[in-house]
């Protein structure tokens, strides 16, 4: 095919059109064959075709005008073996190809070791002189396939194409093909995915034998059998290797073409690297997913396929090393996209179906998609890169829970070989994942650069969520650091100087819907919320976190569970029938493109604390800070002193000037914020004057250098925040290291806490709830509760309410408090619930013992609100006289919002005992 991109799908469905009366119908007819009813509808459940199921042309990078398929109506027998083939006989039950056996689609609906598939077809007499190919997109897991009694071969593998040359196999009239299949499932070594015959939770229903379409086209002997496409931004052009069969050492012919019009050709030799010129190039990505057209030519077979022209690589921007894309930092926002569905299990009902639930994520306002564990058809792959959704493409896992055998190892090396073979010209994918939280994981470190050889253009992540369920060691290979946080969003390991840091999974938020959901018990989720308004708020609060996480800790691509439910996993943004949105997507999408605004620098946190680091190569260790009223920039380090940290941490307020752009008020010295005078950068205080107003109000905009955010000021067009011999000015572009110096990291702040408390100092924390401000925080059999208690109370009690202020364990920036009776044990939180504990030394231990004081979230004269050190957002919070660590409008009862603001404030009061 030679269309351009935007009427591909057009002509395909022609080209269908004009073979599909070379149909022929199995040897039982149609009309007695009936789907199964589906535990969930979807909306494409009833418009699945009985006599031409899938029609649409399954290759999109490798295609063929003449083409038959072979999708409809077979026969099926259950099997106990698949050694004998049942050649010339009528199987007893029939089956909707290509639909897996344990489908309803399929009309068989059950679970079948061991079986076969038995129809009969003809060749169309104008493919009269040439080859025949028996083409399989995919058959899960083991299959053998005869053509007219003929053994054609044996393939393992479920989740890669193969194809039979049925050539000499074949007879004149009517031909019988009988395909025997194996699938073992877990109970065997093999790449499985969340496939379980033992299913439930987190893992699902098998997809048996033939799931993705079965199709015959016509060809020379010396075919074209695979497309291998590199773009080469760089050299402007496109890198391919032709794949062929029968045809080693002939020439061929590569063109470009972009809207019918060719722009580039060049010639070259099967298996040889061909370069082809693609001048101008019009880059692919997600905000612009423009598509070349390619035509290839060898003898007289003529083939056509696409691609997009895009890099992929990782640099250090603002200091953090990222992932970029066409040579800049493009944050990689995606969702967990498994891939099933409750009337075709593994495979789409309808490839509008297939499109859809792509759509839904663009339209959502997602730039990426992982395909979880799962290797999806060729046409899936075709909408990601007609859409513009970058894909992290998962290997399917071995089975948990258990070493795997020489043997499994070997399946699964040649099964992960096929993947990255066979999608090397994939424009979407980004990143490979060879292992997903230590399933089945061994060698992570060879994995990782075994397929880093095998493709080394595109990024390699050796494990996702290694730091929540792997039991090795991280070997560091790979190109990401990937970690998995529920509910999140988080990290617990910060970028290096190789790999960039991603949270590969957050979210589960969890949402039931009466008449849509699997019928089975055991729903699951991550945390409860109770309505779509309370699903859509909890969704846009945890998501609005990304922005600090990528602002000041380096984050660089996020992953959200899911798109939609699956069998009893309850978490989707949509139902597993597709038919109700369980959140505002609205919303979802306006909190999503912030998100993404703060990844280029444009977006960053109010109410937040915030250091300035210098971006400039050599100077990264220097902050912006203020010294005796004049800004500029100092070497700072976490062992500096609190005079120094406090100096370079500023609340990031709305822009004094206007709400659209932000001000920086001193951490230490409030109602001060930075402001430009005389083209000289200061900290002063506010007078309330417009001129001040402007002079103190910045605008975000992307980094001048590629990364991070640079400052320009409100009132002065093309004046940006930049060091210069250690001050700070306001300066228009003057060349030389201009766009490094104004570029900033906005960073974690180097003093954490907003508000003050007195190491050493023993302290009281009294309820500032109205109707409940005689209660205090206190331990009482080791779990933190509130009491009522006086002066006169016992001495037990009042001790019990009296702590110790220490350095926070985790970083002396926040605080940590030790109880005045039991010297040694601390206030932790555990489980979400506040307690007393002893000191084990574990970096956990401390983290969860480390709270940032900050101001009063309900105001007040000497009030304080203690914040979580390891979970950002999460304050001490009374509730029903228990107090826990509670986040304003969570899925727990705890969270609830109502008077959340009061019941997180207490008052810094004198101690008790």
């Amino acid at each position: 095919m030679t269309a351009h991109p935007r009427r591909f799908l057009t002509l395909l469905v022609a080209a269908l059109t004009a073979s599909a009366g070379t149909l022929i119908a199995t040897t039982s007819a149609a009309s007695a064959f009936a789907p199964k009813t589906p535990p969930l509808t979807t909306p494409w459940t009833s418009q699945v075709s009985t006599s031409n199921p899938l029609p649409e042309y399954p290759r999109p990078q490798l295609t063929r005008a003449d083409w038959q398929s072979l999708n409809g109506i077979w026969q099926f027998a259950g099997a106990s073996n698949i050694n004998i083939p049942p050649t010339g006989q009528t199987l007893g039950e029939e089956i909707l190809v290509p639909y897996p056996i344990e489908s309803a689609l399929s009309g068989i609906m059950r679970r079948q070791d061991y079986s076969y598939y038995r129809r009969t077809f003809t060749v169309p007499a104008g493919w009269s002189g040439k080859n025949v190919q028996l083409n399989f997109g995919a058959v899960m897991w083991q299959s053998k396939v005869w053509v007219n009694g003929a053994l054609l071969g044996t393939h393992e593998g479920g989740y890669d194409k193969f194809s039979y040359d049925v050539t000499n196999a074949l007879k004149s009239g009517v031909n019988e093909i009988i395909v025997g299949v194996w699938n073992p499932v877990e109970t065997q070594d093999i790449p499985v995915g969340k496939q379980r015959i033992s299913r439930g939770g987190i893992f699902y229903t098998p997809s048996s034998g033939i799931w993705q379409t079965v199709w015959l086209e016509p060809t020379n002997a010396a075919h074209i059998t695979r497309l291998d496409t590199t773009p080469n931004v760089a050299a402007g052009a496109l890198d391919l290797i032709v794949q062929a069969a029968n045809a080693s050492g002939q020439s061929v012919t590569a063109q470009v073409l972009s809207g019918g019009a060719v722009v580039g050709t060049a010639t070259g030799t099967v298996g040889g690297n061909i370069r082809i010129s693609v001048p101008n190039a019009h880059l692919w990505s997600p905000g612009d997913p423009f598509l070349y057209d390619l035509r290839v030519t060898l003898g007289t077979d003529v083939v056509g396929g696409y691609f997009g022209m895009r890099s992929l690589g990782k640099a250090m921007l603002g200091g953090v090393l990222r992932p970029t894309l066409n040579g800049k930092f493009v944050y990689q926002l995606g969702t967990l996209d498994q891939g099933y569905w409750p009337d075709g299990v593994y495979t789409a009902p309808t490839d509008t179906a297939l499109r859809f639930d792509l759509e839904q994520q663009k339209a959502m306002g997602f730039n990426m998609v992982r395909k979880h564990i799962k290797v999806e058809n060729d046409r899936w792959f075709y909408w990601a890169d007609r859409l513009g959704l970058m894909v992290w493409q998962d290997m399917p896992a071995l089975a948990s829970g258990r070493e795997p055998s020489t043997a499994g190892r070997t399946r699964y090396e040649k099964e992960l070989r096929a993947m990255v073979d066979q999608h090397k010209g994939i424009t979407s994918i980004v990143q490979w994942v060879p292992f997903n939280e230590g399933w089945g994981e061994y060698d992570a470190g060879r994995i990782a650069d075994l397929v880093k050889s095998w493709d080394p253009t595109r990024m390699v992540n050796h494990d996702s969520g290694s730091n929540c369920c792997d039991s090795d060691p991280d070997p560091g290979n790979g190109d990401v650091i990937d970690d998995h946080v529920y509910v999140g969003p988080g990290m617990t390991r910060p970028p290096t100087a190789t790999r960039f840091a991603v949270n590969g999974e957050y979210g589960g938020l969890g949402l039931r819907t009466a008449g849509h959901e699997w019928p089975t018990s055991g729903k699951f989720a991550y945390e409860w919320l109770n309505d779509s308004n309370a699903l859509t708020n909890r969704y846009a609060q945890i998501t609005s976190r990304l922005v600090d996480l990528i602002n000041t800790n380096g984050l660089s691509g996020s992953v959200y569970t899911e798109p939609t439910d699956v069998e009893e996993e309850l978490n989707g943004f949509y139902t597993y029938d597709r038919q109700v949105a369980k959140m505002d997507l609205a919303r979802v999408r306006e909190v999503n493109l912030r998100v993404l605004g703060a990844a280029t620098g444009a977006t960053l946190s109010t109410g937040k604390l915030v250091s300035l680091r210098v971006t400039t190569a050599g100077y990264t260790n220097r902050y912006l800070r203020h010294a005796n009223g004049g800004a500029r920039t100092d070497v700072i380090s976490a062992a500096g002193t609190t005079t120094d940290r406090q100096d370079a941490s500023f609340w990031v307020r709305p822009g004094l000037s206007n709400s659209a752009c932000y001000s920086f008020e001193s951490r230490n010295f409030p109602g001060q914020y930075l402001r430009h005078r005389g083209y000289r950068v200061y900290k002063e205080a506010n007078d309330g004057g417009s001129t001040y107003n402007a002079d103190a109000t910045f605008c975000a905009r992307p980094g001048l250098s590629g990364g991070g955010t640079s400052l320009e000021a409100s009132n002065m067009a093309g004046y940006y925040l930049r060091h210069r011999r250690e001050e700070i000015w306001m300066d228009q572009n003057t060349g030389g290291s201009f766009n490094d110096d104004a570029t900033w990291a906005v960073v974690a702040p180097l003093w954490r806490s907003g508000a003050d408390l007195t190491v050493g100092q023993n302290r009281s924390f009294r309820v500032t709830t109205a109707g409940y401000d005689t209660r205090y925080l206190r331990h009482r059999d080791g779990l933190a509760r509130t009491d009522v208690i006086t002066t006169s109370s016992s001495a037990t009690d009042r001790q019990d309410a009296t702590f110790t202020v220490r350095a926070g364990l985790a970083d002396n920036s926040c605080f940590t408090f030790e109880s005045v009776n039991y010297p040694g044990q601390y206030l932790r939180h555990a489980g979400y619930r506040l307690q007393k504990a002893s000191n084990d030394g574990t970096t956990t231990f401390q983290q969860d013992a480390t709270f940032c004081a900050m101001p009063g979230l309900n105001g007040g004269s000497g009030n304080v609100s203690l914040e979580s050190f390891n979970y950002p957002g999460y304050y001490w919070r009374h509730y029903a006289e228990a107090v826990y660590i509670a986040t304003n409008g969570g899925g727990n009862t705890w969270d609830a919002t109502g008077s959340y603001a009061a019941d997180a404030t207490w008052n810094n009061a004198n101690p008790l005992g």
